[in-house]
């Protein structure tokens, strides 16, 4: 028990002005949090009350399914080189050298960390499978923190690993988690949803993403009411079927003169046709992984073909480039298309004839798939072509999804409309299959006796990324102005206080989520 009058709760009656969201200045004036610097904070006595709750509930749930380690935050450059990330990560690594030059960094996650112990400690099969889980505190360079705790520098994480003799063993470790994680966030009072997921800089071949919706949120999930959820990086659709514009003379490429005539917009007025009826280019370079050096290169052109009305998700391209993309500049455009920006398309573009071969990745866009008769850049300056027809006229090195699905499209499922909304990552499950233990050489022996690579997985869980989101539901059904906790993860769940101040002969005894 505690005496309110004696308790360290330095409540204020007005948020700081730089608070913008409803959690930010609800934990500030409610006393949970102080700011120390930018996305750094300080958890006082309530913060830490719940932060602690929060965490005894994913540690009671994930001693069922792993055992508990707690690994170091300070990591050396070597681990992280061995698995390539120690380039991939960029600007987002804390980084640091020691008195003798040794290059170190802050842990943003720890597959490197928990692959080494596996490498040096497991010899057989018999010992897996083996889930391994630690909260810790981690480190991230965030370029523009905001929004409180949920875009921060420092924060707590529960994350997990899981080793596999095989596939099959993966999936069973993979749905282990599902249902840890599903029970975690129905105990801390969560309305959660569960989607298809982008691994990025994880790797894998799979994931799912647990989010909350809030307009707190920075990433758009797209639902339906068949069940579809998924994030918008993953995000697919049925499209309306579109009725191709009718050839011109002999229904094959035509230049036009469009002189001054560069974006869709302006073509499909000089022209007057819609942008559906337009094929976009898009110009990129990837830049590769030192795995692919020997192969592909350091870097390679990357040319996508979308229709003209839809965007692209850099997410989905990144997936299949395998590299980090950058636009390409005046003179590599030139390079590839040999033609200058704004009439560019794909006739004397030569694609490279498989993804894992060198040359020009060229991709088409599902949406583009059976077209006809469409306007497309000539690469020749101040002239487009008409009659445009994928397939005959150009060949792709593959045809993909890689757009951003927009509202009101059809679910992939039964076809009915997708609603977007803005929500908050709680947790994240990988299937990451060999990219760490295999680059960093980790090895059993199987039944036959024969060595062999284990299989991955990797799971997270933000813990402060649960008080938040419970708060933001919260606010958002009390008008922005208020909130109140699941008993499970408040400071306290009973507050008993006088309600007759004046006369001291009455007393009041309420449950409480909030102070």
């Amino acid at each position: 028990m505690h005496r309110w009058s004696q308790l360290f709760i330095p409540t204020l009656r007005e948020a700081p002005a730089d608070a913008e969201v409803a959690s930010h200045k609800l934990l500030l004036r409610a006393g949970y949090i102080r700011q120390l610097g930018s996305g750094i904070y300080s958890y006082l006595f309530l913060g830490n009350r719940s932060v602690n709750k929060i965490v005894a509930i994913v540690r009671e749930e994930m001693d069922k399914v792993g055992q508990e380690f707690l690994l170091p935050a300070l990591n050396p450059r070597e681990v992280w080189e061995e698995s390539g990330r120690w380039a991939v990560m960029g600007e987002n690594m804390f980084r640091l050298k020691d008195r003798k030059g040794a290059d170190l960094c802050l842990g943003m996650t720890h597959e490197e960390v928990m692959t080494s112990i596996a490498r040096n400690e497991l010899r057989s099969y018999k010992q897996l499978p083996q889930i391994w889980y630690q909260i810790q505190t981690k480190f991230r360079d965030e370029p523009r923190p905001k929004s409180g705790l949920l875009r921060v520098r420092q924060f707590i994480m529960k994350d997990a690993y899981s080793f596999d003799i095989d596939e099959a063993g993966l999936d069973e470790s993979y749905n282990k988690h599902d249902k840890a994680y599903r029970t975690i966030f129905k105990r801390c009072g969560l309305d959660f949803i569960a989607v298809e997921a982008d691994s990025g800089a994880m790797g894998g071949s799979a994931s799912q993403e647990f989010m909350v919706y809030t307009d707190a949120g920075e990433d758009l999930i797209a639902s339906s009411a068949s069940g579809y959820a998924a994030n918008l990086e993953k995000a697919t659709s049925r499209l309306e079927a579109i009725e191709d514009l009718a050839p011109t003379g002999d229904g094959l490429p035509e230049l036009v003169h469009t002189p001054n005539q560069r974006t869709i917009e302006e073509v499909g007025t000089f022209l007057s046709v819609k942008p559906q009826y337009q094929i976009k280019t898009m110009a990129y370079i990837a830049e590769l992984p030192k795995a692919d050096h020997a192969k592909l290169g350091k870097t390679r052109p990357v040319v996508v073909f979308l229709r003209g009305d839809h965007s692209l998700n850099e997410a989905k391209l990144g997936a299949i480039s395998g590299g980090e993309l950058r636009p390409m500049t005046p003179e590599e455009i030139v390079e590839v298309f040999k033609a200058p920006a704004g009439y560019l398309g794909p006739i004397g573009v030569e694609p490279a004839p498989h993804p894992k071969k060198p040359g020009t990745l060229v991709i088409l866009d599902k949406a583009l798939e059976g077209r006809t008769n469409l306007i497309a850049g000539a690469n020749k300056e101040e002239y487009h072509l008409r009659n445009m027809t994928p397939m005959r006229d150009f060949k792709p090195t593959l045809v993909a999804d890689v757009r951003n699905i927009l509202e009101g499209e059809g679910c992939p499922i039964d076809g009915s409309p997708l609603r977007l909304g803005k929500a908050v990552e709680i947790g994240h499950i990988f299937k990451l299959g060999y990219k760490y233990s295999k680059s960093m050489g980790a090895s059993v022996l199987n039944r036959d006796g024969k060595e062999v690579t284990p299989i991955m997985g990797s799971y997270g869980i933000g813990i402060e990324r649960i008080l938040t989101s419970a708060i933001e539901s919260s606010a958002a059904a009390n008008g922005g102005s208020a909130y109140a906790l699941h008993p499970a993860i408040a400071p306290f769940q009973v507050v008993v206080t006088i309600t007759n101040v004046r006369g001291r002969q009455s007393a009041g005894c309420r449950r409480t989520g909030s102070r």
